[in-house]
């Protein structure tokens, strides 16, 4: 009886009011609320005495745990130079700043970071966008500071994502905003000039309302207006730079044919009494300006273009004799002393003087494991420490570091044109001086009747406008972007789904990105572990945060967990510590055993309880589900290659489900792996390099298109074209192959222009071409290229299994 109540007040679980995390007992509480943490219980507190408790009843558990909080030093937000950078907005009395809160995940949180101005009166107004998970703060700088309101952020458990990334989304929103408003008016004049010209696509001249028909005609012309002027003004900008450098671009033909399209329609209305073609006019931009969105919006949610700025700590903790501060981390110099706690990466290569360094390089070398260094070894830039904190001191810059130099490589400032805009820029030089000339004879083949020759010179022009060179490219492109994007495969732009379909050679990264970062194969050989074995072993390795440690506890069965006494953790050996008065020793084979440690082809964790050696855990790296099918699939098409940053222990497993047709290279550094590709580049190869790491950076910059996969796509992600998820690896193919699809799409797409332009030029010419015709083709040209290549897009991704 007495072990069934032991049993049943073990599997009783008790949860955090505050955050829903189990309690280990019901000690720290407050009447009949309990909690996991003093953290927790604090934040409650602090909720309490401003009567905002409402936050619970909102959701349950709401609250971020604060089981592992630790009060931050936020000096460094005291710095002016700091200060300018996060800020949008300030005129000394008010100012407005932007922070990313990724903590924020349910309605209890946007309604206690909308009510922070009870928390701080001298926060105005807070106000948050949830998709973005960003919050905007108004505050008055002579009540609160920017360090206060971090501060209380944290507090809450919200602390801001702080880094050195330069913002630029107010630029991108401006951008996008402006292009939105002259779609806007685009669209509402071409609407509105089709609703007055009605009577003119039904023919219908009654003479008595010829009055009438000459006022439409005249508010048409100031419908078009800001069309002219305003929204198409940007092709005409582009047309004047190209021609003022001798290029003809694509925007030349577009210009003129808009510059003739309106001048023809004003002569037509004002002095021939004639409708005009300002409902071409207006309809030709409106499409081009929804193009040029396809073309140019990129996944705002997501971040392609970093550099080491992005992963650094904003902040660096320094010693300066018995005291410690913070600072931004760009301020940081050559000998300063700087603390780094657990989990904290070192900004900078520095020298360990004091604690045990347990170095987690798998950002920057893609090594799975931690490395153990001594007093007066180099901590090399991106290398995170495991375990106690350390006291190291920098012997470079920030910029100057090991890992930083990747950024000073030519693959990080290249500048490439779209082949299709190239291909289309070169047909524009001769398709404008070809248009010109057959306008020019249209006109001499009419004289003498000088009426005719003149509607025959601006009607070839007119029509003649390349409207498929226009939009079948950024609307074909951006609806296989759109596509993607729903099978969670991020694209940066419609460019690189050109580049993808150019592709002949791939390189894998292989930790992390064709195996699972979190996910190991364990496997435990040696006697049979009995249940309270095993629950000794689970209670020891829940005190470490090494990953073999993670790995194991993962691995072992849910039960019980014991309290754990004299644990000692020795950084690169192994564990002791004693559980219900028993002995438990894991760790390498020589720390367990006393054995010298042999060569092994995987990682292995030996276990002794009370000086008995019960065996050894195997620990593999998983790969990715569906991964030989895959690399069967793509090796008929593409020479692959494996880049990897480990040792040569996972050999045998890769050349069985590469079949022994991969390259395969180990203990590649970051450079060693940008080296690579660009040597198969010299080779005239064109590559798609797919990783997941730091050190995966350069080589994805430097390669034709880098994919870069993540199993989340709101956490690191280096810099690359695209982000594919971790659960779309397996559609690799398919999207290459779709890409090649939409290449042929356009190509089908200027097909359809070439034979519409034939026709249209066939009438221009011969001065046949009415008003009537001329207002219903264009329009109509462009409308069918866009539905062409939308409805094409879609039925082959259908095809394809991606709708």
């Amino acid at each position: 009886m007495k072990e069934e109540l032991l049993k049943e007040k073990i599997t009783t679980k008790t949860l955090c009011y505050h955050c829903s995390e189990e309690c280990s007992d019901d000690s720290i509480r407050i009447n009949d609320k309990i909690f996991c943490c003093n953290g927790c219980k604090t934040v409650y507190e602090l909720l309490d005495q401003n009567n905002l408790c409402t936050y619970y009843s909102i959701e349950q558990s709401p609250g971020n745990t604060r089981k592992y909080y630790t009060k931050r030093n936020y000096d460094f937000l005291d710095d002016e130079d700091l200060k300018q950078k996060l800020i949008e907005f300030s005129d000394g009395k008010k100012t407005n700043v932007a922070f990313s809160i990724p903590q924020m995940h349910c309605s209890s949180c946007i309604w206690i970071l909308e009510n922070l101005y009870k928390l701080d009166n001298g926060i105005i107004s807070s106000r948050v966008n949830f998709l973005q998970k960003k919050l905007f703060i108004t505050f008055a700088e002579k009540i609160t500071s920017l360090k206060k309101i971090v501060e209380l952020l944290d507090s809450l458990g919200y602390e801001p994502l702080l880094n050195l990334d330069a913002k630029n989304e107010t630029a991108v929103y401006n951008e996008y905003k402006n292009l939105y408003y002259k779609i806007g008016i685009a669209g509402f004049s071409f609407g509105n000039i089709m609703l007055l010209s009605f009577p003119e696509y039904l023919s219908i001249n009654v003479v008595e309302h010829s009055e009438l028909k000459q006022i439409f005609s005249y508010i048409n012309i100031l419908l078009s207006l800001p069309v002219f002027f305003y929204s198409s003004n940007d092709y005409f900008i582009s047309a004047w730079k190209g021609l003022k450098k001798k290029i003809v671009n694509i925007d030349v033909p577009l210009a003129l044919g808009i510059f003739v399209l309106f001048l023809r329609s004003i002569y037509d209305i004002i002095f021939l009494g004639g409708a005009g073609y300002l409902d071409s006019l207006t309809g030709l931009v409106f499409f081009l300006l929804i193009g040029k969105v396809f073309q140019n919006k990129t996944y705002d949610t997501l971040n392609f273009e970093r550099n080491y700025k992005s992963y650094f700590p904003i902040a660096v903790t320094i010693k300066n004799g018995d005291n410690e501060t913070t600072i931004p981390v760009e301020k940081l110099k050559v000998g300063q002393r700087i603390i780094v706690k657990n989990n904290e990466i070192i900004p900078a290569d520095s020298i360990l003087i004091k604690g045990f360094g347990n170095i987690d390089y798998s950002f920057v070398t893609g090594e799975l494991f931690p490395v153990n260094v001594q007093n007066g070894e180099t901590i090399f830039a991106g290398g995170k420490q495991i375990g106690s904190a350390i006291e190291v001191e920098t012997i470079k810059n920030v910029s100057q570091s090991y890992l930083t130099q990747l950024w000073n490589r030519t693959a990080f400032n290249r500048n490439e044109e779209s082949q299709i805009t190239s291909f289309a820029n070169i047909v524009s030089k001769y398709f404008t001086f070809g248009i010109i000339s057959f306008a020019v004879l249209a006109a001499l083949f009419a004289l003498p009747n000088y009426k005719i020759a003149f509607d025959a010179f601006t009607a070839v022009l007119i029509v003649a406008c390349p409207c498929a060179l226009a939009l079948s490219t950024p609307f074909t492109l951006g609806n296989t972007l759109r596509i993607f994007g729903k099978n969670k495969f991020y694209l940066k732009n419609t460019f690189i789904v050109e580049k993808l379909s150019s592709i002949d050679t791939i390189v894998f990264d292989k930790t992390g990105t064709i195996t699972e970062r979190n996910n190991s194969l364990v496997n435990f050989i040696g006697l049979d572990l009995s249940e309270n074995e095993k629950d000794l072993i689970k209670s020891v390795v829940a005190n470490s945060t090494h990953p073999l440690s993670r790995a194991i506890f993962n691995f072992l069965s849910p039960n019980r967990i014991y309290p754990v006494e004299n644990y000692e953790e020795n950084i690169g050996q192994g564990i002791i510590a004693l559980v219900n008065k028993n002995k438990i020793k894991i760790g390498s084979e020589q720390f367990v055993t006393n054995k010298n440690q042999n060569e092994l082809d995987s990682t292995k964790v030996f276990v002794a309880i009370n000086e008995e050696i019960k065996g050894y855990f195997e620990i593999k790296n998983k790969y990715r589900a569906g991964l030989k099918e895959i690399v069967s699939q793509l090796l008929k098409k593409y020479q692959i290659f494996v880049l990897s940053g480990d040792n040569e222990s996972e050999k045998n497993n890769l050349n069985e489900i590469f079949h022994g047709n991969a390259g395969l290279y180990f203990n590649y550094s970051p450079h060693d792996k940008l080296n690579f590709i660009e040597k198969l580049q010299n080779q005239n190869k064109k590559v798609l390099m797919f990783g997941d790491g730091l050190n995966d950076a350069g080589a994805l910059k430097q390669s034709d298109v880098g994919i870069s996969i993540t199993d989340n796509t709101n956490n690191f992600t280096p810099a690359s074209d695209a982000i594919l998820d971790s659960q779309s690896f397996r559609l690799i193919n398919v999207f290459i192959n779709f890409s090649k699809t939409s290449k042929k799409i356009i190509i089908a797409s200027f097909v359809l222009s070439i034979i519409y332009n034939i026709i249209g030029l066939t009438f221009a010419f011969e001065g046949k071409l009415t008003p009537l015709f001329a207002a219903i083709l264009m329009p109509l040209s462009s409308i069918s290229v866009v539905i062409f290549t939308t409805i094409a897009t879609n039925l082959l991704a259908n095809k394809k299994g991606l709708i």
